[in-house]
């Protein structure tokens, strides 16, 4: 079986094909929704029995409709027989309410659903559902099915996703912790057991996704028992356009002496605060260069968003009764050692050590940056929620065939 399987993000579009006979991944791209040329990346692709390189001169792609009519042309290169080149279409939804406690095979009512959450993910689950439509529109006749960022927590206890407001908020409107990032961390979990050759359930885990948004995740017996973001992806870490953890009151306050609207201030919070608010830049590599020229605000920047991580680390060293494994993933979580370092160093007194040569390198795949000695193992574990939303896609559709 051939799935296809599209990521519709708030700033990028990324897709796979991947054949699940070995999971290999027949075709990828991302494609940034940035405004400029050139914003795709059509991987190299392998197309039995050989291999072709797609080179493409691309016009400014801005939104989320011209971004897929641009896949749609690129597929149709690569397999003009593309409506039966694949068997099915996974997608990456944020936000599941309590609706959603697995993948679930796209129809109306699913649809519906995920539109009544949209005020709970702004950002997210209105573009999600524009790739669930467009693909519908494209391949009306291929299954296509949800897989909800939010269905990793949904073994949180009570005590991690309740919030401490009045009971009938909970009840009738579900105000509660949700957490996302749920299928980077699932996928990160299963590698570090894969990586150590320990069984998952025998491991506690701390998963860090850092990257534009950014999130952390305390993983025990193989089941996650909490995590950083709440009933939406604003609370939290510290993050690229998004505040993470701030005193509510804050609102009332811009209110009255501001005369601040709801929407503003939600607006503000969402894609105008982190990195960005701070220094002026949501880009960590545009952060710690202007950091090193000298931008004290930069500096600043850097170390909250470090500070914060930290902070997170170490409260759920304490839930999880002590730590075996801290996982960094995300584009910064993967490729930004001196962040590694800036957390790592702070941790010290948990017990965790960082070989910095380790650290500054970057071997392919899954790898160690912890000393030898170190009892804690600091893992840096390549993000894949595209293979792994291909995988649940194919189990749910071999229960729904069994």
């Amino acid at each position: 079986m051939r799935i296809f399987v599209l990521n519709s993000g708030s700033s990028s579009i990324r897709y796979s094909i991947f054949d699940m006979q070995n999971e290999s991944r027949l075709l990828s791209g991302k494609i940034e929704l940035n405004g400029k040329p050139d914003s795709i990346n059509f991987d190299t692709v392998q197309k039995i029995p050989g291999e072709i390189d797609k080179q493409v001169d691309s016009p400014a792609v801005t939104d989320h409709a011209s971004g897929l009519l641009q896949i749609f042309e690129l597929l149709q290169d690569y397999e003009p027989d593309s409506a039966n080149f694949f068997h099915a279409i996974g997608h990456r939804v944020v936000h599941g309410g309590e609706s959603f406690h697995m993948p679930a095979l796209i129809d109306e009512t699913v649809i519906a659903a995920i539109r009544n959450t949209i005020p709970l993910a702004p950002l997210h689950n209105p573009v999600n559902l524009t790739g669930i439509e467009e693909m519908h529109r494209r391949f009306p006749n291929t299954v296509q099915v949800a897989v909800f960022d939010t269905t990793f927590f949904r073994t949180l206890p009570p005590r991690a996703y309740r919030y401490a407001v009045p009971n009938e908020l909970y009840r009738e409107h579900h105000v509660r912790r949700y957490g996302f990032h749920g299928i980077s961390h699932q996928h990160v979990a299963g590698e570090v057991a894969s990586h150590l050759k320990q069984p998952l359930k025998s491991l506690r885990i701390i998963s860090v996704h850092l990257g534009n948004g950014a999130s952390a995740a305390a993983i025990q017996d193989g089941i996650c028992i909490d995590t950083s973001m709440g009933m939406t992806p604003t609370e939290g870490l510290v993050m690229g356009t998004r505040c993470g953890d701030l005193d509510p009151s804050l609102h009332f306050y811009l209110t009255r002496s501001l005369g601040m609207s709801i929407d503003e201030i939600e607006s503000m919070l969402n894609h105008d605060s982190g990195l960005k608010g701070l220094c002026g830049s949501h880009d960590m590599r545009e952060v710690q260069r202007m950091s090193n020229e000298g931008d004290g605000q930069a500096r600043l920047a850097i170390d909250i968003y470090c500070y914060r991580a930290c902070k997170y680390i170490g409260a759920y060293f304490t839930v999880l009764g002590g730590l075996d494994v801290l996982a960094f993933t995300g584009g910064i979580g993967e490729n930004d050692a001196v962040i590694r370092k800036s957390i790592c160093d702070k941790l010290s007194a948990t017990g965790i050590s960082l070989d910095q040569e380790r650290n500054l390198s970057q071997p392919a795949g899954t790898f160690s940056i912890n000393e030898d000695d170190c009892k804690i193992k600091v893992l840096v574990v390549p993000a894949n929620e595209e293979l792994e939303i291909a995988r649940q896609t194919f189990s749910l559709l071999n229960k729904t065939s069994g």
